[in-house]
């Protein structure tokens, strides 16, 4: 037996269940907002995601994935500081698009701690990259210079969260890019 086709589009409904745990985060979120969000009912929610565990799973790897390619553009860049410039400065932006809720899914649910640490790993790899090539000194340590940088994407989305302006996000970009040693 084939059921009923689903009258929804799947796709469309995992974003905007994106942009509701985003907005609210997981804990705050309930069936009754997704539903809403999304444009379906409980059952077909139940269908098509199984549980709301279920569905925060895929709608944050979703979330996650973007924020890997967005991330991995950047390390793309020539050299670290381009590379962490990028990062930065497109974190800025992102945290503060109109057309999106503000600050960032990634750093501000804690249930995504494990995605964090993927994140950390990533920046640290190309700034690893960065002292072997020589455009970060040799006294720059990869994972402590991550550390600090996740801290700051973090706080620049707690700021945007708060009312922060690109501009102010930017700045804050821009301080931490001071903070980071020049090649001698």
């Amino acid at each position: 037996m084939a059921g009923r086709p689903r009258s929804f589009d799947r796709e469309s409904a995992l974003a905007a269940a994106v942009e509701q745990f985003w907005r609210t985060g997981y804990e705050e979120t309930t069936i009754a907002m997704l539903t809403r969000a999304m444009g379906v009912t409980p059952p077909s929610l139940y269908a098509a995601f199984g549980d709301k565990d279920r569905l925060f799973e895929e709608a944050s790897a979703l979330y996650f994935r973007r924020t890997c390619e967005a991330v991995d553009r950047a390390a793309a860049r020539p050299t670290a500081r381009g590379a962490i410039t990028t990062m930065l400065d497109d974190t800025a932006r992102a945290h503060t698009d109109p057309e999106t809720p503000l600050g960032c899914l990634m750093l501000t649910e804690p249930r995504l701690a494990a995605q964090r640490e993927v994140l950390h790993g990533r920046i640290s790899d190309r700034i690893a990259r960065g002292v072997t090539e020589g455009d970060l000194p040799e006294t720059v340590q990869p994972d402590e210079l991550a550390s600090f940088l996740v801290a700051v994407m973090r706080g620049m989305s707690g700021c945007a969260r708060d009312g922060g302006s690109t501009d102010e996000l930017l700045a804050i970009a821009g301080a931490a890019m001071a903070a980071i040693p020049a090649p001698s």
